[in-house]
């Protein structure tokens, strides 16, 4: 049966996948009034249907005294009232009686409806309901003076502690719809969203009723109906269950049911284009329909259910002809993306081949020139500044650690001075130019291999290092172009979760094993104490004649500082806004109380290096490299084969940190470049091998601290809404600012040197674990480890054998074992063959899994897409039971899966 309108309601629901900017707003209702809370049109999209503010009022104290108490409200989930404690409880699931809502439709289907009653007041209101034709006269007077009263709300006011309602309950009537001083002072006004509308839901026993009398009442408009609610909204509908005193709490319960059936986003849709009882009565025999029941005695109903971290979608809920209109949007054999994250491989536009010499990159510049003003103007927002704090610091201890590295590699030819010039020349034109600002240039682990054995190549055959590394950069930039003119940034396609997975955990590995290996060098200076020894140790140094200089030095160096501040916004401590604040800024504030706690206690930990002067490193060389040098001629040709290893680490090195930060589920509106930012790294290697400085590329972990310090949340004001993931405030002014405070960074030396080396190696470790520990790829590596009944309920495993799961976290295990001896050894010449290698392994794999478990561990190849699409075929999964538990999870949304949580 369907209600009138209906049609209206499954299409409007069938284009929730539409953007935003494309849906005309004030033709589609709000499937979802759950969802995020966030004011902000362009982020949530506006609605038709607003969301409801429900209330019981529930009627106590006969035969003595009566009165109105309210003892529970809903906007998403129930809160009861803690009469005892005086308090709200917290936002829980409700969960109802079956006999409650049979009950409810009993008294519904005989008792009175109307639907857009004009009523414009509450007098009005309670005139039209209580003309009921079995009341005697005598009975409206009473009823009517009883509804009139004023209920007692537990309404906690800003800046006052809870207060009980108003005075005189049964003396005073309502003073026609004024609100009161109290509901306007109510601190639950500043939770709900602009908009909001009320229901107020009245239920109790009175003695002096023969029969039990239901009400509900659609208002035309809605109206203001006085202190009847504790915040003074305009009410939409109102809902009277009185009868005569019976056993147990069956009124309560059945206010209880009207309230829980508003609260449904479906019903409560329903219900505002009902246009008789019959399309009232069939509203709720829909929410029967889907309504799950507990088996008594397995449960304890004392228990609240706390609400879910995620609100299902409405998609479900559809009916099934529905659900294959909307399927229309992908691939009939393509899997969902929120399910498989498969979405940005298949439908991004970037990689979509033009068949055009530079097609690609023209498409590229085209595309991101029209979000060119909108990059500088959406960075007006103070979580832009916490962002380039944060940034700021991993830049600078990234180029402080590389630099170092990269130093003792070449013998000074290149060191901590190139490290900071280069970072802040090639990462603040990358920002301006490229098609992804969000993206970090930095020194990356890889890199560094290659010039390491590029400079032991060049000192072992007696060549001059700079300008066989310069022909070497000129031929990169050579490929790399021609890599950009043949659009062949579209083969990142292949590059799977597999290759994502594998190539993070390294780099991660990387950023974890050099943090770790700075601060056991430290230890050698600063040796750790014993169990039993002292906590602090002393030593004396003689500066000079007469002078006796004692120094403690406390061997627990503060570098966990930060890990325990940024964990603040995940505890129950404090006010929403100040763990905001705490999580914002989290890194400045370790920052600042290590530097603080180092200074109070005189502790002597090594502190930040920065040149102070402006010249090159190595002494006797200019800032511009010949290409001439004592190098033969010939070496200039010989450098292209070295060059096209280099090529693929570059082009790997960059295309999978785009990929990764290009995900469907980041939510990016702007796009990316994948061959303009190629483009741009191509000039940027031919500018920093001139200038002799550091080679740079896309760092994943720094990139995607960078787009996780930018993430949007809805606000979470609404009791019980967790705050909703929108997307990344894109803009090029953070990325800008991060480099020029870099450069500018070498010239701060008296301030910057004050920061303990410890407290910087501190977070370059973070970023690495939280990196590693928030792939996939670690859920899995747990398993094998972990008893079968401690394992967690993942979706994979539920279609999956626990056997073909551990082969497949076996074979990437071995990949990457793998990948690191290479790179550890005089081998790593072919680290980039061995990079690419990744993907033959991932075709290879095929051949050993069936698409299904592929679909679960991985994704699909696109050759394999496109067979599943052209054969018709679907995997077992997309039509194994619409309406199973795993249905219900295929459309929850997802969070992105390879991310850096630094909040």
């Amino acid at each position: 049966m369907k209600l009138p309108g209906q049609e209206e309601f499954e299409a409007s629901s069938a284009c929730e996948n539409i953007p935003t900017g494309e849906m005309d707003s004030s033709l589609v209702p709000d499937p979802n009034p759950g969802g995020p809370s966030d004011t902000d049109s362009t982020e949530v999209g506006v609605f038709k249907d607003p969301m409801l503010f429900i209330q019981l009022n529930e009627l106590l104290g006969w035969p003595q005294a009566l009165e109105w108490r309210e003892t529970g409200r809903w906007v998403l989930f129930e809160e009861k009232l803690e009469v005892g404690a005086g308090r709200w409880s917290a936002p829980h699931v409700p969960t109802l009686a079956l006999p409650s809502l049979q009950k409810l439709r009993s008294l519904l289907a005989e008792g009175l409806v109307l639907l857009d009653c004009p009523a414009q007041s509450f007098l009005e209101l309670v005139e039209q309901v209580v003309r009921v034709e079995s009341l005697s006269p005598e009975l409206r007077g009473q009823l009517q003076a009883l509804l009139l009263q004023r209920p007692q709300h537990n309404i906690r006011t800003t800046g006052i502690r809870p207060c009980w309602g108003f005075t005189d309950l049964r003396k005073a009537s309502h003073d026609e719809d004024t609100p009161l001083k109290e509901q306007h002072q109510n601190a639950l006004r500043l939770k709900l969203p602009p908009g909001v509308e009320a229901a107020a839901v009245l239920a109790g026993e009175l003695g002096f009723l023969a029969q039990p009398l239901g009400a509900f009442v659609r208002l035309r408009n809605p109206v203001v109906l006085g202190p009847l609610t504790e915040v003074p909204l305009p009410s939409r509908f109102f809902c009277l269950l009185l009868g005569p005193p019976t056993r147990g709490r069956g009124y309560h319960e059945m206010g209880r049911a009207v309230a829980v059936l508003l609260s449904d986003p479906q019903f409560q849709w329903s219900v505002r284009r009902a246009s008789n009882l019959h399309d009232l009565l069939a509203a709720l025999d829909t929410f029967l329909e889907e309504v799950t029941v507990l088996p008594p005695g397995r449960w304890d109903p004392t228990v609240r259910i706390p609400p879910p971290k995620c609100l299902p979608s409405q998609h479900k809920r559809l009916p099934s002809q529905m659900r294959e209109i909307k399927g229309l949007s992908r691939p009939r054999g393509a899997p969902a993306e929120d399910r498989h994250d498969h979405g940005p491989h298949a439908t991004c536009p970037e990689l979509q081949r033009t068949g055009r010499l530079f097609g690609g990159l023209v498409q590229d510049v085209r595309r991101k020139a029209t979000w060119y003003p909108s990059d500088f103007l959406d960075a007006l927002h103070p979580q832009c500044l916490s962002a380039v704090l944060y940034i700021y610091l991993a830049t600078v201890t990234n180029a402080i650690t590389f630099g170092g590295l990269l130093g003792d590699a070449t013998d000074g030819a290149q060191g901590v001075l190139e490290s900071f010039l280069g970072t802040a020349v090639a990462g603040a034109i990358f920002c301006l130019m490229a098609g992804q600002p969000l993206t970090i240039l930095s020194s990356t682990g890889p890199v560094l291999v290659f010039e390491r054995l590029l400079f032991s190549f060049s000192r072992d055959h007696n060549m001059d290092y700079l300008p066989f590394r310069l022909w070497i950069g000129i031929w990169v930039a050579t490929f790399c172009l021609v890599l950009v003119a043949t659009e062949a940034s579209v083969l990142v396609r292949y590059f799977t979760r597999f290759t994502e997975e594998g190539f993070c955990a390294l780099i991660s590995l990387i950023f974890i094993y050099d943090a770790l290996c700075k601060m056991l060098n430290l230890t050698r200076a600063y040796p750790i104490q014993r169990p039993g020894a002292p906590a602090y140790g002393c030593f004396c140094q003689y500066p000079g004649p007469g002078e006796n200089e004692s120094q403690w030095t406390r061997t627990n160096l503060k570098n966990r500082d930060d890990i325990l501040i940024m964990h603040v916004k995940n505890s129950r401590l404090f006010p929403s806004m100040v763990r905001k604040v705490f999580s914002d800024f989290s890194s400045v504030l370790a920052i600042l109380l290590g530097c603080g706690l180092d200074a109070f206690l005189g502790l002597a930990t090594p502190k930040l290096l920065v040149p102070r002067e402006f010249k090159p490193t190595l002494p006797g060389r200019d800032w511009l490299v010949s290409p001439f040098g004592a190098n033969p001629w010939w070496l200039s040709v010989a450098a292209a084969l070295p060059a096209l290893l280099l090529s693929i680490l570059i082009f790997m090195d960059q295309q999978i940190t785009a990929v990764i930060l290009n995900r469907a589920e980041y939510r990016l509106q702007k796009g990316g470049g994948f061959h303009l930012d190629l483009f741009c790294v191509a000039v940027l290697m031919l500018l920093t091998s001139v200038l002799g400085l550091p080679w740079y590329v896309s760092a994943t972990v720094i990139s995607l601290a960078h787009m996780d310090s930018l993430r949007r949340e809805s606000r979470a004001c609404v009791p019980g809404e967790a705050p909703s993931f929108l997307g990344i405030r894109e803009q090029r002014v953070t990325g800008l600012m991060v480099f020029i405070l870099t450069g500018i960074s070498i010239f701060l030396a008296p301030v910057l040197k004050f920061i303990p080396m410890p407290v910087l190696y501190g977070i370059f470790l973070y970023m690495g674990v939280a990196a590693l520990s928030s792939i996939q790829f670690m859920k899995r590596v747990q398993l094998l480890l972990m008893p079968a009944k401690h394992q967690p309920d993942l979706l994979l495993l539920r279609h999956v054998s626990l056997n073909r799961v551990h082969i497949f976290t076996a074979i990437q295990l071995a990949c990457l074992g793998l990948l690191w001896i290479i790179k550890s050894t005089p081998a790593a010449i072919i680290f980039p063959l061995m990079l690419l290698g990744l993907v033959g392994v991932r075709k290879a794999l095929e051949w050993v899994f069936s698409p299904q478990e592929l679909l679960w561990l991985d994704e699909l190849m696109p050759e394999e897409e496109r067979n599943i699409t052209e054969k018709g075929q679907e995997p077992e999964h997309s039509f194994s039971g619409s309406d199973s538990e795993d249905s219900e999870l295929m459309y929850q949304p997802k969070a992105p899966e390879i991310n850096i949580s630094v909040n």
